[in-house]
């Protein structure tokens, strides 16, 4: 009976003890993380100028030129342009899909009779499954665009009925929409400029957020040559009201510019600490604690510092002026360094 007792003691002792230092393995892994509180709170300036919605409700429709509403949620946005031939509706994200038709009955008494996708992304168009009940919805897209959401069969994402290259201009009653695809710096299988230039009104989506950094990774940008020149190409347009698809603020010229500054300077930064840090004594360092034998380390400790030390200067030149340089600003220059070193 002592004997038993005396093993079931050491058992429990051994099981708590190897709990107790779970416990303290995982403790010690989140010393040294930014914790959320340490991040920079969103600039009052940001704020602001930001769409005020009911969150209760769940979106917010706010008239920004005669007869085109821009439709919110607070992360994500679409577009609601009113004809005399009925609404053409660009985009229709999944976050607020199913109150989307609420929203345009809101403001108008035309019905939907027009779906244009930006691009095809699901967190963009994934809401156009509640659209399903129109009866001749009239779907829009590139021709990419459409083969590459029939592959996808994805439920959520109607099937584009109208395709087109390049360019195309929709027309209904007296409103021209303009439809262009410049190049494919996001969605490879194509990226629409949407543009009604005679109220000076574009939308060009996953490019920049007014008065935010870009998302992450320069917005998902799979092609960082093409996406270093769609700033110019936006500002080839004439418009006083710019549309990017996500958050709540409408933007201008100067937020397409002022993004422009910001990705340059993490292009020209990445670009100087890339050349000036010798990477050999950089890995030679390294190869004094571990040796030679793990190159793929090695190369790390070499692209880690150069990234650490570019976003050390962005954070300092840009912390101030526009927010979330601190939540995705690393891999903005980690992106960058990708394409500085094996592309540019």
């Amino acid at each position: 009976m002592i004997g038993r007792t005396l093993l079931v003691t050491k058992s429990t002792i051994m099981r708590n003890s190897i709990l107790i230092l779970i416990a303290v393995l995982g403790l010690q892994s989140i010393v040294g993380q930014k914790q959320l509180e340490d991040y920079k709170k969103v600039l009052p300036k940001t704020l602001e100028r930001s769409i005020n919605f009911d969150i209760t409700k769940g979106y917010a429709i706010q008239k920004v030129k005669p007869n085109i509403y821009v439709l919110t949620d607070g992360i994500w946005q679409s577009v609601a342009v009113v004809t005399t031939q009925g609404v053409v509706l660009i985009d229709s994200p999944e976050s607020f899909g199913a109150k989307i038709q609420e929203a345009v009955k809101s403001v108008s008494n035309q019905p939907i009779t027009t779906l244009i996708y930006s691009h095809g992304h699901s967190d963009h168009i994934g809401g156009s499954q509640h659209l399903s009940n129109i009866k001749n919805l009239e779907i829009i897209s590139l021709t990419g665009t459409e083969a590459f959401l029939r592959e996808q069969n994805d439920p959520r994402r109607l099937i584009p009925n109208k395709t087109f290259e390049g360019a195309f201009i929709l027309k209904k009653g007296n409103t021209r929409i303009h439809l262009n695809n410049h190049m494919n710096h996001h969605s490879p299988e194509g990226d629409l400029f949407i543009s009604i230039p005679e109220q000076q009104f574009l939308m060009v989506i996953d490019v920049l957020a007014p008065d935010y950094v870009p998302f992450k990774n320069l917005d998902l940008s799979n092609n960082i040559h093409e996406y270093l020149q769609v700033f110019d190409q936006i500002l080839a347009y004439d418009f006083d009201v710019f549309v990017g698809g996500h958050l709540t603020s409408l933007g201008t010229r100067k937020d397409v510019e002022i993004t422009k500054a910001y990705v340059d300077d993490v292009h020209s930064t990445v670009t100087r600490i890339h050349q000036n840090t010798n990477a050999m004594a950089v890995m030679s360092a390294a190869a004094e604690k571990v040796g030679w034998d793990n190159k793929y380390l090695l190369f790390k400790v070499f692209l880690d510092k150069v990234i650490d030390d570019s976003y050390a200067e962005i954070e300092l030149r840009w912390i101030n002026k526009l927010a979330g340089v601190d939540v995705w600003g690393r891999s903005h220059v980690s992106t960058m360094l990708n394409y500085v070193r094996w592309d540019d």
